[in-house]
This record gives C-alpha cells, structure tokens and sequence, in this order.
C-alpha cells in the first residue's frame, strides 16, 4: 500500500497535468514532501531489530541457566561488559549515520540490564519478588530511553511496564492488593515519549490502560468502571472530532484519537452488556445497552469514518460483535431476536436515508457556491 508521501506526490502530478497548479509550485511541493517524509525502515533495519531481541531473549536464558560454571564476579563484570559495549557502542553507530544498528544494540543493552537484574538477585540472594525486578527494569529502560532520546527504548520500557501488568493483574506473583500503580508508570512513560519523541509508545500506552480497566473490573463493580469508561469515551471521540487539531497538537497521536476513544467506547458498552447478559432475557437494560452500542457505532462512522479507514474497520468488527452478543444473550426467544435485528434494520436503514439525502443538499450547495 502506498504511503502517504507517495500518495501526496502522486496527486501533485495530477494537479499539474490538471492545470491547477505550475510547474514551479509542483517542484516545491514536491520538494517539500520529500524533505520531510520520514524515511522508512529497510529490510535491514528490521533485520537488526530483530536480531537485537534474539540476542537479548539469548542473555536473559543464559542467565536463567544461573552460570554455575563461570565465578561471581566474572558473571556480574561480564553482563555489565555487554551493558556497557551496547549502550556505548550504539551510540558510536547513531554518530556514523547507523540509527537502526545503533537503537539494536540499545535494545541488547536494555536486555541485559534485566538479565543482570536477575543474575544478581540469584547470586547474593537479595531480598525482592519479581514484580519489583520488572519495575526496576522498567525504569532503567525509561531512563535510558530519555537520556539517549530513543525511541525503540521507550516502547521497550512500556512493553515491561505491560509486562508487570498482565503478570500481576493475573495474579502470578501472588499480589495482595491490586495494581493501581500501573497508573502511575503509565503517566510517567506518556511523558517520556514526548521527549523521546515515540508516538507508538503513546498508542501503547492508552491501549494498557484499556487492558488496566479490563483488569480492574475483577476487584470492583463492572458498571462503577464500564459506565465511566463509555462516558469519557464518547465526550473524548466528540472532541477529537470537533476539536481534533487542538488536541492532537497536544497529545501527538498522529489524528487516531477518535480510533483510540471508539475502542474504549465499545469496550465499555461491551463490559456492561456482559453484565446486563446474566439478567433475564426480556430485562430491557440489555436492550438499552445494545441500542446505545448500535448508535455508537452508526454515529462514529459517520463522524470520522470517512477520514480513518482503521475507524471503519473497528466500527464494523464492533457491529458484528454487537451481532454475535445480541444473538446469543437473545437466543433463548428466536422471536426477540428477530424482533431486535428488524428494529434495528428499520432504525439504521432511517438514518441511512436520512445521511443520503443531507449529503446530497451539502453537496449540491457546495456545488451552488463554488459556480457562483
């Protein structure tokens, strides 16, 4: 698929063979987008890449061997060697024009700074569980990330911050109390991307944060976080879309904040339909649930589906799944059912004669005033 650089250079020579534009205007947009294309990854770099997580995944096994062969000493000198050449040595390749070889070899460092975690743990037998290890990685990964401005690093640490996550919130290191904490990494990380300049980091993280809410609803009632989550999920999808470039100028999310605030939407709307599910199937809040759901979905489509294919596409895996849902929960009376999908035929099949017939006056009125 093309990118959006060759898609822009593409139309400016279309413009030009319209005669919209000169040849001189043509030239200097067309040199304008070429200078601040980003450049893309080669199939080396990502080569690179993953050849720097295999040798790390290498030394975090090589330490889980426990080296019993090799001295103390010489373990703990060797891992912080191979800290040390990653972290200076990719900062001598980013000097000499080699950023994707240079970000690796951080990567191993960052690696082996964990492993060098665990290694000493088991060495000295020092006090500690492993969720305080994976924090503690975290934030050697964080700090390295902003004292090199790197961004792979940054999606490392928040990659360990998910990590500590999902161990934690499945309850593999025993936890007593639950892990609001992540709240706290997870703001820290959103400001280091800035810094690092890492918008995948900012995609990451707000994703983490809908899998935190998920997580939170095993200690808490569904509704007391589902219904919050719907609520400002949908104010937040109205101001990415009438207030949009405000707030991307601020956030950074490269226009996907409605994408980002449709997810939470659903994944709200889902949380108290399957708690709704459990009540009897002619109880009318499933079916007050499921409406809302519905309009949701109709009303993102036609707000911002026509500028993010990604929304499109989310909003219509959202409807089947509203499909599925609705069928299952109803299936005990194939009537109710059948009796929902022609309501809710009749009720978008409305709304969809009614978005054609505004669409055709605006275009029609647009056509008006551009002849006048």
């Amino acid at each position: 698929m093309a990118g959006y650089a060759t898609r822009v250079k593409a139309d400016i020579a279309r413009w030009r063979e319209a005669g919209l534009i000169d040849p001189a205007t043509a030239e200097a947009l067309t040199r304008d987008v070429a200078a601040n294309e980003r450049a893309s990854l080669s199939f080396g770099s990502i080569l690179a890449m993953m050849a720097a997580l295999l040798f790390g995944a290498a030394i975090l096994i090589f330490v889980a061997a426990n080296w019993e062969a090799i001295p103390r000493l010489a373990r703990v000198v060797a891992l912080f060697a191979v800290i040390a050449a990653g972290y200076v040595g990719g900062a001598v390749m980013k000097t000499r024009d080699h950023a994707a070889i240079g970000e690796a070899l951080w990567i191993v460092a960052a690696a082996a700074f964990g492993g060098s975690i665990a290694l000493i743990g088991q060495i000295y037998h020092l006090s500690g569980d492993e969720a305080s290890a994976l924090v503690t990685w975290c934030a050697g990964a964080a700090l390295a990330a902003v004292a090199l401005r790197s961004n792979p690093l940054t999606v490392a640490a928040v990659g360990i911050a998910d990590a500590w996550l999902f161990l934690k919130g499945f309850d593999f290191f025993g936890r007593a109390e639950f892990l609001h904490f992540f709240i706290v990494m997870a703001i820290v990380l959103f400001a280091v991307s800035f810094w690092t300049r890492s918008q995948a980091s900012r995609h990451l993280i707000i994703l983490s944060v809908l899998f935190y809410l998920v997580l939170l609803v095993g200690d808490y009632d569904t509704l007391r976080i589902a219904v919050p989550l719907l609520i400002g999920s949908a104010l937040l999808f109205a101001a990415a879309v009438f207030a949009g470039d405000p707030i991307d100028r601020i956030l950074q999310l490269g226009g996907r904040l409605p994408l980002h605030a449709l997810l939470g939407f659903l994944t709200g709307i889902a949380m108290i339909q399957f708690e709704l599910a459990d009540e009897s199937t002619y109880a009318s809040g499933f079916a007050v649930a499921s409406i809302v759901a519905l309009s949701g979905i109709v009303a993102a489509i036609m707000l911002a589906g026509r500028e993010s294919r990604g929304l499109r596409w989310l909003a219509y895996a959202g409807f089947a799944f509203e499909l599925a849902i609705i069928y299952s929960v109803t299936l005990q009376s194939m009537l109710d059912t059948a009796g929902f999908f022609l309501a809710a035929a009749l009720l978008l099949g409305i709304l969809a004669l009614v978005i054609i017939r505004v669409e055709k006056r605006m275009r029609a009125a647009a056509h008006t005033g551009a002849a006048a």
